[in-house]
């Protein structure tokens, strides 16, 4: 079964990420009408939509018979993974991080960082993610009544508690900040690097290759420093890590510093964000968690499945299949749409309400599996942290203008969250 055109070329829009309700709706029809169909939007290779949580569940399930690191892992033009294998020496990624990884490679690497980010290793950083969390509740109240709680909190906050944990000076962070929001906002003209919007397939490249480049630069003086004074971070763990005995690549490890660097703030600073602007549009669902802070884990989850910032990964079958009751060919090409699955109508009772108290609530927005994300135990301590002092003197927060997102197909939530608020 083929999807129309039309829809094909919205699910890989990234303007129709930044709208919401085009790609929800979108979705919506792709799990009633063709929940696993292909798609060819113009420019690309057909590739297997999977819009059903249960079929999301399933492909996550089996590393070994779909693949990330066959071909791109994020949905890429015919144009852009040629030029991207001509740079790269044959290779489909820029960079080579444990998301463009399978086994053996993906489990070794794993290990390296995996122990640091055990939840009950995390606990003695608590009461430090608290001051910090303190630290910005206070800034949002020097603001007075009104502030934008995207650009003013959600973005900082998680950001310097990564850089912390990474490594990386203070002073550093609004270098990474930009560097994060010009890779993962490399369509949207606000963020990316050419200030325009990016149509020339080659120009998106070469901007992408050259934040890699940048990324790699500061990372490579940090990797040299680690190796000479090592120190109680992630930095120190990634320099001087070993893969069966041997130093990591220099890939590979540029590679990892990248995605600690970027997916370790951006999705937590998006969820947070998106999180305050569903509240201030839900106000009983405020009142209900300022009544009740025991709501707040239910409001992290509610809010990590109403954003799901990581909007796709590519899989790749290595043999023939059935999924879903269709056919799959080795080669194949698959798209895990995760803000479908987390709207999925077969496992998520009325799925367009935000409620703070739904329970089950089994989002696929971490993945699942081999891939799941390694530093979601790190992100919900501080989105807990954060709510649990900023529930403790709000009393009251609405819109203050309409809120906008970011223009992306990949990794995109809220790019500005204008708020009025009570603070006592």
């Amino acid at each position: 079964m083929t999807i129309s055109t039309d829809i094909a070329n919205t699910i890989i829009d990234p303007k129709a990420y930044a709208d919401g309700d085009r790609i929800d709706q979108a979705f919506a029809h792709l799990r009633r009408e063709a929940p696993l169909a292909v798609a060819q939007p113009d420019g690309f290779d057909p590739f297997w939509v999977v819009t059903r949580h249960a079929d999301i569940l399933e492909v996550e399930r089996q590393n070994e018979l779909f693949h990330n690191g066959d071909r791109a892992t994020v949905v890429t033009t015919i144009e852009a993974d040629k030029k991207v294998r001509e740079m790269m020496g044959g290779s489909p990624h820029l960079v080579r991080s444990l998301v463009q990884m399978d086994n053996p490679d993906h489990f070794a690497y794993r290990k390296i960082t995996q122990g640091a980010l055990l939840p009950q290793n995390l606990r003695a950083l608590e009461a430090r993610i608290r001051e910090i969390a303190r630290g910005f509740v206070d800034r949002m109240a020097e603001h007075g009544d009104r502030c934008d709680f995207a650009r003013d909190v959600a973005f900082l906050y998680p950001l310097h508690v990564i850089m912390e944990v990474l490594g990386v000076p203070e002073s550093d962070e609004p270098r990474m900040l930009k560097l994060t929001q010009e890779l993962f906002g490399n369509a949207d003209p606000d963020l990316n690097r050419t200030g325009k919007s990016v149509t020339d397939v080659g120009e998106g490249v070469d901007s992408i290759q050259s934040v890699v480049m940048d990324f790699m630069m500061y990372f490579n003086a940090i990797t040299e420093d680690r190796r000479a004074n090592p120190r109680d971070d992630l930095a120190t763990l990634i320099a001087n890590g070993k893969i069966n005995g041997e130093p990591m690549g220099h890939l590979e490890a540029m590679s990892y510093y990248i995605i600690a660097a970027t997916a370790g703030h951006d999705t937590t600073s998006s969820t947070t964000a998106g999180a305050l602007w569903a509240l201030a549009e839900n106000p009983d669902q405020f009142a209900k968690v300022k009544a009740d802070p025991s709501l707040i884990p239910g409001l992290i989850e509610e809010s990590i499945r109403w954003v799901t910032p990581v909007k796709h990964f590519m899989r790749t079958a290595t043999a023939d299949a059935e999924l879903g009751g269709q056919k799959i060919a080795k080669g194949d090409w698959i798209m895990l749409s995760y803000p479908s699955g987390n709207r999925d109508e077969a496992v998520f009772e009325d799925p367009f309400t935000f409620r703070v108290d739904r329970t089950p609530n089994k989002h696929v927005a971490f993945g699942y599996g081999a891939h799941i994300c390694l530093g979601q135990h790190l992100a919900r301590m501080e989105m807990r942290v954060l709510w649990e002092e900023l529930f403790a003197r709000l009393d009251h927060v609405e819109l203050d203008g309409a809120p906008t997102r970011m223009v992306a197909n990949f990794v995109c939530g809220p790019k500005s969250v204008p708020i009025r608020f009570k603070m006592h």
